[in-house]
């Protein structure tokens, strides 16, 4: 594996890849790196002929300047698991080799009703630093492939809109949630928690099982209720919010059988740590 720290050095690998008829697969990153990462670049290794995972904790998407300087950083780590995960390329570049003009926004992407809602409410921006860091990575390493993990379920939507919006060739691959074995949502930020905490995060997902199961003789208002009462219930956790949406449009429904496939997306605080997850309820 190489570690490129230039947008010059990665274009000119880029180039020299396309030119001979490899196919890339890219696996965006803040690092921190954990098993659900390693599982997104695992697949990308197996359907690529070189595969680049970017590390850089991208500051246009932070509404939040304390969440941006608490943001865990483990780049030597990072990059000793990419090596070992036969990763080609570890994109690695400083905040000004990204934006040279410095880390602002300049462009307003179409991203639909999809990036309105749940975290586009919450945090006001996000998703057009997340479109401006995507699409920027994408410009340069001209993907066929793209990975990202249905953690982030609202996300990969986003991406979809931002994809079509922009005419960009790529293909966006969506990957299952890797869990502890307590089921708790592996995340970056799973690391800033401490060990009382991490004692009671996995009840975030705990619920959303109860959840779904409650469903079956509940309506959606009532399974809503039930799932965060029983979240906020443990002391050190308390549910910013959760919605019963249309996988497709991610827009509330009212009742189960508005939607063929319903999805129930939630954050919640754990301390200070803001943790999120969702489940398919149909």
């Amino acid at each position: 594996m190489i570690i490129i720290r230039t947008v010059s050095e990665l274009e000119g690998y880029v180039s020299r890849e396309r030119n001979n008829g490899r196919s890339i697969g890219l696996v965006p990153t803040m690092g921190a790196l954990h098993a659900g990462h390693l599982s997104l670049v695992e697949k990308a290794v197996k359907e690529n002929d070189d595969v680049i995972v970017s590390v850089f904790v991208n500051p246009t998407q932070f509404n939040n300047p304390d969440d941006l300087a608490s943001y865990p950083r483990t780049e030597e780590d990072d990059c000793r698991l990419l090596a070992k995960a036969g990763v080609s390329v570890a994109f690695v570049p400083a905040v000004e080799e990204m934006y040279p003009a410095g880390a602002k926004r300049e462009k307003e992407f179409e991203l639909g009703t999809a990036a309105e809602v749940m975290e586009g409410k919450f945090r006001p921006g996000h998703f057009q630093g997340v479109a401006q860091i995507v699409s920027r990575l994408f410009e340069l390493c001209r993907p066929n492939r793209a990975y990202f993990g249905e953690k982030d379920f609202q996300q990969i939507a986003v991406i979809r809109n931002m994809v079509k919006s922009e005419g960009i060739d790529v293909d966006i691959i969506a990957c299952p949630i890797k869990r502890a074995d307590d089921g708790l949502a592996l995340s970056s930020r799973n690391a800033l928690l401490t060990p009382e905490q991490r004692a009671i995060a996995p009840e975030i997902h705990k619920a959303l099982v109860d959840g779904v199961e409650y469903s079956k003789t509940h309506s959606v208002k009532e399974t809503h209720d039930m799932v965060v009462d029983s979240i906020n219930s443990h002391e050190g956790l308390d549910t910013e919010y959760f919605e019963i949406v249309d996988a497709r449009t991610l827009l509330p429904v009212e009742e189960w059988s508005e939607s063929p496939e319903v999805v129930g997306c939630i954050t919640v605080f754990c301390g200070k740590v803001r943790l999120i997850d969702n489940i398919k309820f149909r």
